[in-house]
């Protein structure tokens, strides 16, 4: 039995989470809040990790790989090489060029802290760029890499809507309006599996933040 370690709030906890739903791959869940984890199975004290019956794994794209491997029953890599190294390129695109841009926004657009003029220009900026360039690899048909939903899916359905919303907070428009996103992000959250990944979001959501305001 796998055990995903982490909180439902993060991005990357549910990019594992929901590629484990969707391949219907039997796994428990364990909480572990950032500086609560366990340092043997996370030595940078990050989450999610995995462990499993040979021991744990750090870091969510490594994760990702060894479901696939350990558990081949509804792929979401493709068995063509060529196929699947696009689908990396995708998750690339999504988690370094997207996602890891817009987290420059993330206190300022979700937590109430402050982000200098400076890094809102430069970070728009990188952002238009990279979208554009996002935008001619994905496909979004319907699913991001065509016609079979894959690895990319999972970390897309995490990723683009926090890459939207700093947007929107932060800029007044949305970075992603040029592609189908809303669309595709209707699409997928009809699935039970994402449905699920967001109904334990909001919970875990809103017992951060009751743990954060209790604090001293």
């Amino acid at each position: 039995m796998l055990t995903l370690c982490g909180f439902a709030a993060s991005n990357y906890y549910n990019k594992v989470k929901f590629a484990l739903l969707e391949k219907g791959v039997p796994f428990e869940e364990e909480l572990a809040w950032v500086g609560e984890t366990d340092p043997a199975a996370s030595p940078l004290g990050k989450v999610p990790y995995l462990k499993t019956g040979q021991g744990p794994l750090c870091e969510s794209a490594v994760m990702m790989e060894y479901i696939e491997d350990c558990y081949p029953q509804h792929p979401l890599r493709p068995a063509d090489p060529y196929a699947a190294a696009k689908v990396r390129e995708l998750v690339t695109f999504l988690e370094l060029h997207l996602e890891l841009v817009a987290r420059n926004l993330y206190p300022a657009a979700f937590f109430g802290g402050k982000v200098s003029d400076s890094t809102k220009e430069k970070t728009l900026v990188q952002l238009e760029k990279n979208v554009a360039a996002f935008g001619r690899l994905a496909r979004f048909d319907p699913y991001v890499a065509g016609a079979s939903m894959t690895l990319a899916d999972c970390a897309a359905v995490v990723h683009l809507p926090l890459v939207s919303g700093a947007s929107k907070v932060i800029y007044g428009k949305d970075v992603l309006a040029d592609l189908p996103v809303r669309d595709y992000l209707k699409r997928m959250g009809e699935r039970p599996a994402l449905q699920k990944v967001n109904a334990d979001r909001k919970t875990n959501l809103e017992l951060m933040m009751a743990r954060s305001r209790a604090r001293p």
